[in-house]
């Protein structure tokens, strides 16, 4: 049974930083694609940050320069420093397999002072 799981998310100040991890169990993150996507209220969900199986990231341009995703082979997790937050970032961010049905449940992490 594949399941994702994500932490690192909370209240942090504007200009703060954040680092949210996503774990698997029941499949390697190694080799696989995988983004970040996120939920703010009242607004879609979106992509915010992906990472290919041979490891080529793109990020939407409201996060250019500020996220970074990452692999993590040795823990089996996919990682999303967030640098520099705003409170536009706040919002229950996601991880998934792309293309597939496997999400986490998701972290709340809000940016206010």
């Amino acid at each position: 049974q594949v399941q994702l799981v994500e932490s690192g998310g909370g209240l942090v100040e504007p200009g703060g930083s954040l680092r949210l991890s996503c774990a698997a169990s029941g499949i390697s993150l190694s080799f696989q694609p995988m983004g970040w996507y996120r939920q703010a209220p009242g607004k879609q969900r979106e992509l915010v940050a992906s990472i290919t199986a041979r490891g080529r990231t793109d990020y939407v341009d409201a996060v250019k320069g500020r996220f970074t995703i990452t692999r993590d082979y040795f823990k089996n997790t996919v990682n999303l420093q967030m640098n520099s937050l705003n409170a536009e970032d706040t919002a229950v961010y996601y991880c998934t397999v792309s293309g597939t049905t496997y999400w986490g449940q998701g972290t709340q992490v809000t940016v206010s002072s």
